[in-house]
């Protein structure tokens, strides 16, 4: 009788644990039920004492009581499909309720951990292109790991920012740019995307969030320099100024946030020759002449501007070709005249060489607005 008693008391003691379950995580008790049906199912054959090939389990979800079914089968050895032919209700082994008390634990476990990784990949599936903050976790060459507390998210070296150094407890504020489903959610973030800028001046000018100035387009090549078009919805408003901030706090604290990259806000405008000329900003350009057809851009500066429009290694020309979308061919002055001078056969300086073949590039790698 105190047998009895103790194996209700341990069945009585499960079914209040799985109730606790339901209520305090939302886990449903069947879907425990149902596990750990099947799993002393399987373990049901490798009981001491026990000639059956196959069973089924039934757990009373009321008492806790568990309840034996030994089955008679035919399998097919090909596919190796089981057909039931018969059930035979038999008397539950002590054993299996040993065996059960253990099973329900890791069954229990086991399910907790899919439903964490099932409700973390339900929160950020949808938040693919925001900003989040993680905690640094582990790093190496090859990746960091972030903890962002219900979820890790991995920031892969194509993602980082280059020579970005990261050291275990840092905070850091990333991109995610993508959410994939396995065994757990697969949180992949950014550091190095040209979204991460864009949403960092959302969080800084209000104007942007109240949809008085948009970022048109923007081109980054990470850790050196960035150029970002802007536009005003409101006549009042200045879009290159809202973005500055007052004593430039709003693009310093962007600036910090990037670790020093370099920002170009420029005013957005649907005329080409301007636009241009304001994506090559900080240099000053005399003249800019359009093709159309080909979508290319003739420039004109001064002679002492040639080097700062080309840019280090042509990054200024670069960003501002993708920034537009336009080829961009930069000549200075002396360069255009000695051109003219022999009837149009230009022939630039070996400066003006490497300077026409860093800007004339394509719009890959620009990052529309849209």
């Amino acid at each position: 009788m105190a047998r009895t008693r103790k194996k209700d008391d341990r069945n009585l003691a499960l079914i209040d644990a799985l109730a606790t379950l339901e209520r305090d995580r939302g886990m449903p008790a069947d879907t425990i039920f149902e596990a750990l049906e099947a799993a002393l199912g399987a373990a049901y054959p490798k009981t001491p004492g026990v000639t059956a090939t196959h069973a089924r389990i039934e757990i009373d979800r009321a008492s806790g009581e568990i309840r034996v079914y030994e089955q008679e089968v035919n399998e097919d050895e090909e596919t190796g499909e089981v057909e039931v032919l018969s059930e035979n209700y038999v008397e539950t082994p002590p054993e299996l309720g040993r065996i059960a008390a253990q099973t329900a634990k890791h069954v229990i476990h086991q399910k907790l951990r899919e439903a964490e990784r099932q409700m973390a990949f339900e929160e950020y599936e949808d938040r693919t292109g925001e900003i989040v903050t993680g905690i640094v976790e582990q790093h190496d060459p090859r990746f960091v790991i972030l903890n962002l507390g219900k979820a890790e998210a991995i920031m892969p070296y194509s993602e980082q920012i280059p020579r970005e150094r990261y050291e275990i407890g840092d905070r850091v504020r990333a991109y995610i740019v993508e959410v994939r489903e396995g065994r757990g959610p697969t949180i992949v973030v950014s550091r190095s995307h040209p979204g991460l800028v864009r949403k960092l001046f959302e969080i800084e000018v209000p104007e942007i969030q109240d949809g008085l100035v948009e970022i048109k387009a923007i081109s980054r090549e990470a850790g050196h320099r960035t150029k970002l078009a802007v536009a005003s919805n409101d006549p009042n408003i200045d879009p290159v100024g809202a973005c500055v901030g007052p004593k430039g706090t709003r693009v310093r604290a962007v600036v910090n946030e990037l670790r020093g990259e370099k920002i170009d806000v420029v005013a957005f405008t649907d005329d080409p020759g301007r636009m241009i000329s304001e994506a090559l900003q900080p240099a000053r350009v005399r003249g800019v002449s359009i093709d159309p057809e080909t979508k290319t851009a003739t420039v004109i500066v001064a002679d002492r501007e040639l080097s700062l429009a080309i840019g280090k290694e042509g990054q200024n020309a670069r960003l501002a070709a993708r920034l537009t979308g336009w080829r961009i061919d930069i000549k200075s002055e002396s360069q255009r005249a000695a051109g003219e001078a022999a009837g149009g056969a230009f022939e630039p300086t070996a400066e003006g060489k490497r300077g026409r073949r860093e800007a004339a590039v394509n719009e890959e790698g620009s990052s529309p607005s849209s």
